[in-house]
């Protein structure tokens, strides 16, 4: 399997192409602000064709390019339905009045195709196989996508902002509730695999086995104490 990943704009979130191999089909996950030309160079550089894009959830960081990358390439989007207001009013999804100045370049709507995601639903695309979990918390429609593990290549979980090295996301956000974030990461994260590779939506990579022997938060919710507010959380 072909990974790609990049920071993106002004939050550093972090976009993914995923294919097979080179030269093949792919999925974009999260293309979020400036993220359109690392999209099309990354494309251009691994010959990837694009059939679908994915999105952890809808704040403006993870969803700013959804627009211009699926309509370049005539590929539908899916999102959480608790979170597909948020590509069309980006200001309400952070508490925001309408005609508040949102960082002006953005182009904000929806992409032609707009597909809903559901709890537990099995999605196959690009001849990859993605598990969705919804995994509210951050927002009331965040998920995650993993991909199963295959011969000599560990399971791969996409945490969108549920999961950090070392954090998790924040929840005094609109729609963020602590409580769901708790119940989400005991529910997703702690029965995964400690091989199973995290690629969240911002800063580096990690395991599962990583974060569940260090990550404070992690800890806490697999002691059954809650969340607490040990270390800095993370996302927009």
């Amino acid at each position: 399997m072909l990974i790609a990943g990049f920071p993106a704009g002004a939050w550093g979130t972090n976009c993914y192409l995923v294919a097979p191999a080179a030269g093949e089909e792919c999925v974009i996950i999260d293309p979020g602000h400036q993220a359109a030309q690392g999209v099309e160079d990354a494309l251009a550089k691994h010959r990837l064709k694009p059939v679908a894009v994915l999105l952890t959830h809808g704040h403006i960081d993870h969803v700013a390019s959804v627009v211009p990358v699926c309509g370049a390439h005539d590929v539908p989007a899916w999102i959480h339905p608790s979170d597909r207001y948020m590509m069309s009013d980006p200001e309400k999804a952070l508490g925001r009045s309408i005609g508040m100045p949102l960082m002006g370049e953005l182009t904000v709507g929806e992409p032609d195709d707009v597909r809903e995601l559901t709890d537990g639903a099995a999605l196959r695309l690009a001849g990859i196989d993605f598990s969705v979990a919804h995994a509210p918390g951050h927002t009331k429609g965040s998920v995650t996508f993993q991909v199963p593990e295959s011969t000599d290549v560990p399971s791969v979980f996409f945490s969108g902002d549920l999961l950090f090295a070392g954090s998790i996301g924040r929840t005094d956000l609109p729609g963020g509730d602590m409580d769901e974030m708790v119940a989400s990461l005991a529910r997703v994260c702690l029965p995964l695999d400690d091989s199973t590779v995290v690629l969240p939506g911002h800063n580096d990579h990690t395991t599962i086995g990583r974060e569940r022997a260090a990550n404070p938060y992690l800890r806490q919710v697999a002691a059954g104490q809650g969340a607490g507010d040990p270390a800095p959380r993370r996302g927009m």
